[in-house]
C-alpha cells in the first residue's frame, strides 16, 4: 500500500495565527460590549434632550407670566419659541393655562409621547425608532416640568434635530469604542504573546522537530522553571518526549537483536538437533552418573529450542496474516493436548499415568461450539497458556468454553502456585512477564497478540494459592454454533 505524503507544517504568522485571531476576538469582545452600553445611552440622551425642551418651555412660560398683561407681543413670543426649539408650548398647573403658538404652525402632529408613562425598554424602543427615521416627524411632547412636579408641560416640536444629535452622540460613542477596542486589543496582545504564545509556539516547534527524528536527544524539548499550566506542560512534554525516545531505542536494539537471530536460528536449531542425537546416545550409556546428569541436560536442550522458537515467533509476528477456517474447538484442544502428550509432561484423563512429572489435561469443551479462526495460530495460544501452567507447578489443566449472548468465553484453568506479584505486573510485557528463571516472557506476549488479531481479549481472570485463570474471549461473529 502506497503510504501518503507526509504533511508539511509551517508556523502561522502573527496575523494568521493564534495572536491575531486573540487580537481580532478582542476587538469584536470590546466593540460588543460598547454597543451593549451604547444602547441605553442613547435612549437615555432621547429622553434627556426631551426633558430639556420641557425644562426650557416652562422657564420660557414663567417669564411670559411675569410680565404685564400689556408687554407680551408676538415677536416676544416668536422669539421665545425660536429660542426653546418649539413650535408651540403649553403649561398647566392648578391655576391656569397658559399657551403659546407660533406662526409656523404644522398642519399635523405625527408622534404623540408622554414621559411619564415610558419604561426602560419603552425608551430603548422609542430610540430606536428615531434613528430608523428618514424624515422628519412632528412631535407633541407632554410630561411634568423637572422645576415642579405640579405643573405639566406640552410642546410641539420637530424630530429631526434630535435624531442628528443623537447620531452625532452614537458617532461620538462609535469612535471612543474603537479606541478603547484597539488599545485593549494592543495589550492584550501583547500580554497574552508573552505569556502563552509564546511557550505553545516553543512547544508545537518542538513537536514538529521531534516527530522529524525523535531519537535525536537534541529535539527534547528543554525544561523550564514555570508553575503555571504552561510550564506543568512544557515539562510534562519533556518528560514523554524522553519516555518515547527511550522506548524507541529500546525497540530498535530489540529490532536488530530479533533479526540476528532470526538469521541464527536455523544454524542454532540444527545446533540444538545435533545435540539431541548425542544426549540420545548418551542415555544407552548404561553409567549411574550420566543417566543422572541426562533429564537435567534433556530441559536444558528443550528450554533452549523454546527460548529459539518463541523469540522467533515474536520478531516475525508483526507480518502475521489469519487464515480462518471453520473447525471444532473441541478438537482444536484435543490436539493441543496430544502434542503436549508427546513432550511426556502432559496425559489426559483418562490414563492415570501416575509415573513421571505429568499434569492431567480436562478438555471441558462442549462438543457443538464451532469458531470462524487461524486454526494454526489458536494452537499456539493453548499451547503456550497449557505449557505455562506445567511449567508453574500445576497438576490439572483444564478448558471450558460458553456462548454467552455475542460472546464466546474461553477459560484456562490450572490449579498451580499462582503468579508472584512481579510477573503479575508485567505479565503481558516482552521479556519481562516471565515468573520463571530462564523464562523469555513471550508466550502470554504472543498468545494476547494472536487473540488480539482476531478482534478478542486475552486477560488474567484470576491467580493465588489455589490457581490461575486465563479467559479468552472472541465476538460471537468469529464464532458460528453448529445447527
Amino acid at each position: 500500500m502506497k503510504q501518503p505524503a507526509e504533511k508539511k507544517w509551517r508556523m502561522p504568522s502573527h496575523l494568521s495565527g493564534l495572536s491575531g485571531r486573540l487580537v481580532l476576538l478582542t476587538i469584536v469582545f470590546v466593540l460588543l460590549a460598547e454597543f451593549l452600553i451604547w444602547t441605553p445611552s442613547v435612549s437615555r440622551y432621547r429622553r434627556d434632550y426631551l426633558l430639556e425642551h420641557i425644562s426650557r418651555a416652562h422657564l420660557a412660560m414663567v417669564a411670559v407670566s411675569a410680565l404685564k398683561p400689556g408687554l407680551v407681543d408676538d415677536n416676544l413670543e416668536q422669539e421665545l419659541l425660536f429660542y426653546t426649539g418649539t413650535y408651540g408650548i403649553a403649561i398647566n398647573d392648578k391655576s391656569q393655562r397658559l399657551i403659546i403658538v407660533g406662526d409656523t404652525m404644522p398642519d399635523k402632529i405625527d408622534l404623540e409621547i408622554d414621559l411619564s408613562n415610558d419604561t426602560f425598554m419603552g425608551w430603548i424602543s422609542d430610540a430606536f425608532d428615531t434613528l430608523a427615521q428618514s424624515e422628519n416627524r412632528v412631535l407633541r411632547v407632554t410630561g411634568m416640568s423637572p422645576n415642579n412636579a405640579d405643573i405639566i408641560a406640552e410642546i410641539i416640536i420637530d424630530e429631526a434635530p434630535m435624531r442628528q444629535q443623537m447620531v452625532d452622540f452614537s458617532w461620538r460613542i462609535m469612535g471612543l469604542s474603537i479606541v478603547i477596542s484597539l488599545f485593549t486589543a494592543g495589550l492584550v496582545f501583547f500580554s497574552l504573546q508573552w505569556l502563552m504564545v509564546r511557550p505553545i509556539k516553543r512547544i508545537t516547534r518542538s513537536l514538529i522537530s521531534f516527530r522529524q527524528q525523535p531519537e535525536e536527544k537534541s529535539r527534547v524539548i528543554a525544561s523550564n522553571d514555570r508553575t503555571d499550566e504552561l510550564g506543568i506542560a512544557q515539562n510534562e512534554l519533556r518528560y514523554m518526549q524522553e519516555d518515547i525516545r527511550r522506548s524507541l531505542q529500546q525497540k530498535s536494539r530489540l529490532a536488530t537483536l530479533g533479526s540476528a537471530v532470526a538469521r541464527v536460528n536455523h544454524d542454532l536449531r540444527n545446533t540444538l538437533a545435533t545435540a539431541v542425537l548425542a544426549s540420545d546416545r548418551l542415555a544407552l550409556v548404561d553409567d549411574p552418573e550420566v543417566q543422572q546428569v541426562m533429564p537435567r541436560l534433556y530441559t536444558a536442550i528443550d528450554r533452549a529450542i523454546r527460548l529459539c522458537s518463541q523469540t522467533l515467533d515474536f520478531v516475525s509476528f508483526s507480518d502475521l496474516k489469519l487464515n480462518r477456517e471453520l473447525f471444532h474447538l473441541h478438537e482444536l484442544i484435543v490436539e493441543v493436548n496430544a502434542a503436549l502428550r508427546e513432550t511426556g509432561l502432559f496425559s489426559a484423563t483418562e490414563s492415570n499415568q501416575d509415573t513421571g512429572p505429568t499434569i492431567i489435561w480436562h478438555n471441558e469443551v462442549p462438543f457443538d461450539i464451532s469458531i470462524m479462526a487461524d486454526r494454526h495460530q489458536l494452537f499456539r495460544v493453548f499451547h503456550n497458556i497449557s505449557l505455562n501452567a506445567k511449567l508453574a507447578g500445576a497438576e490439572n489443566f483444564t478448558v471450558r468454553a460458553v456462548c454467552i449472548d455475542d460472546i464466546l468465553r474461553i477459560d484456562l484453568i490450572d490449579d498451580g502456585p499462582g503468579l508472584p506479584e512481579n510477573a503479575q505486573e508485567n505479565l503481558f510485557e516482552s521479556f519481562a512477564g516471565s515468573s520463571r528463571t530462564g523464562g523469555t516472557g513471550l508466550g502470554l506476549v504472543i498468545a494476547r497478540d494472536i487473540v488480539g488479531i482476531h478482534e478478542g481479549n486475552l486477560e488474567l481472570l484470576h491467580t493465588g494459592q489455589t490457581g490461575t485463570t486465563f479467559r479468552i474471549t472472541l465476538p460471537i461473529g468469529n464464532t458460528p454454533q453448529d445447527g
